[in-house]
């Protein structure tokens, strides 16, 4: 008997596998201590849960998987969304519920192939994993500056990456913002650091998320924010939206009616992530 996801869990790892692992190569950049795991190492690193187990097994009695991997070339981490055919090291998960579960905190240890030829790897990529929760995980803004702006950058690319995988996903409240909407640019951006933003661009039911400030011309919609502790407390949800924005440090850039979709859009994404 084959047994298949309901949507909830298939929307959570959708979430998980194509919008938070691939977080993996910003954080790894922008830290020091993680990048020296992976130095000078090539491989593939693969993350993966099998979905579908009993009649839709392969010859190798394995079931349908969904993964993501991380190519390292020269020490540089790589990100790819799917399987990859012959990884170095995978970390598998017997199912989507105990990835999930995994990566919303619950000790629910996978197999583990490959560990005894790439011990090194595995303990870089378990590192990058475990800093990666913690950061996203955090209650309140972290007290090292360079963090704070990390956790916004990366929570800036979770959400437009997030709601873009939701949409390929055929999640029912974010098809019904991209389906109708013509050829439109939603961003997040906080003022004097370009380098902190992301922006989606979504098209007759087709979205795509992007990295970085958009700059062709002024984006449809943005929510902007004046420090990166400001945007923190809305991120992290310290902080009163409508108060902030009375305060002058959230500016909704465009049509109040798409700064609320936006955000109910983020509530989603979030509560898949968390």
């Amino acid at each position: 008997m084959s047994t298949r996801m309901d949507d909830e869990t298939r929307y959570t790892l959708t979430v998980f596998l194509n919008a938070v692992v691939p977080l993996l190569k910003p954080l790894v950049a922008a830290k020091p201590e993680l990048a020296k795991g992976f130095r000078g190492r090539e491989g593939v690193v693969q993350i993966s849960a099998l979905v579908d187990v009993g009649e839709g097994t392969d010859i190798t009695g394995k079931g349908e998987r969904r993964a993501t991997h991380l190519e390292i070339v020269d020490g540089e981490l790589r990100v790819h969304l799917g399987e990859h055919p012959a990884p170095n090291l995978e970390i598998e998960f017997p199912s989507a519920e105990r990835l999930n579960a995994f990566f919303k905190g619950s000790v629910n240890l996978p197999k583990i192939r490959g560990a005894a030829a790439n011990p090194a790897l595995l303990v870089a990529t378990v590192k990058a994993l475990l800093a990666m929760s913690s950061l996203l995980s955090a209650k309140e803004a972290p007290k090292a500056e360079s963090d704070q702006e990390l956790l916004v950058k990366l929570m800036f690319y979770l959400l437009t990456t997030g709601i873009s995988q939701l949409n390929k996903a055929g999640h029912p409240q974010v098809r019904e913002l991209t389906v109708p909407s013509p050829d439109r640019v939603y961003a997040f951006a906080v003022d004097n650091r370009p380098d902190l933003g992301a922006y989606i661009r979504i098209k007759a039911g087709k979205s795509k998320a992007f990295r970085g400030a958009y700059t062709r011309s002024a984006p449809f919609f943005t929510m902007r924010f004046d420090s990166v502790l400001s945007a923190l407390g809305i991120l992290l949800q310290t902080d009163d939206m409508l108060e902030s924005t009375a305060a002058g440090k959230l500016t909704m850039a465009g049509s109040p009616e798409y700064g609320a979709e936006l955000g109910a859009l983020m509530m989603v994404v979030a509560g898949y992530a968390q």
